[in-house]
């Protein structure tokens, strides 16, 4: 009973060595959506299956909090809205149902993060164009692999073949860059220009 359990394990932990090299990534998105978010940017998220799930808790975790108190962020994932997902659906096909919703919310300079352990998800490559079209920064959490991370302007590829290992080093993902955006929060909203706008940094 224990053989299942070991090779999950094994390939997390085979997986979490060389995931070790996302950590600048991680600490410069965390900056980076600080800055946007604190002074009044929106993030958008997005991802299907378990990705969804995941794009959910991302979001929950910037409108909420992950640890310590502080200001509620604008943080919109395009996954729970049955109503505007099924009608999106419907009438413009499935592959629409978060590029209509980054064209209604997204604004020029926000940020969308497209989590897929594929990297193939026509509907989330949909979304990046629309993104992109609406001047939106567009960054991927994908697996090793797929066009997703390309078409992005940037990408951290978790490095496994496995589909479970990739959500779950994404969970780690998003934990992380929280961690880095509220150890950056504080700067930001003490700066003297605090309410002007500035381009994500990345």
């Amino acid at each position: 009973m224990a053989a299942l359990t070991d090779a999950h394990l094994t390939a997390l932990a085979a997986a979490i060595i060389p995931f070790r090299a996302e950590a600048e990534r991680l600490s410069r998105w965390g900056a980076g959506l600080a800055w946007h978010l604190g002074q009044g940017g929106r993030l958008l998220v997005a991802g299907n299956g378990g990705s969804a799930a995941e794009a959910q808790h991302l979001a929950a975790e910037l409108v909420g909090r992950l640890r310590d108190e502080r200001r509620p962020l604008s943080a919109i994932a395009l996954t729970p809205d049955s109503s505007t997902v099924t009608a999106i659906g419907n009438d413009y096909g499935f592959d629409e149902v978060f590029a209509r919703q980054v064209r209604a919310h997204g604004r020029p300079g926000d940020v969308l993060i497209a989590l897929s352990t594929s990297g193939r998800s026509p509907n989330l490559l949909a979304a990046v164009r629309a993104a992109k079209e609406c001047g939106l920064r567009t960054w991927a959490m994908t697996g090793p692999d797929g066009p997703l991370a390309d078409a992005c302007d940037e990408a951290l590829r978790c490095p496994s073949p496995e589909s479970q290992v990739v959500q779950e080093l994404h969970l780690v993902a998003v934990h992380l860059m929280c961690e880095y955006l509220d150890q950056a929060l504080p700067a930001v909203l003490a700066a003297p220009f605090a309410d002007l706008k500035v381009e994500v940094g990345v």
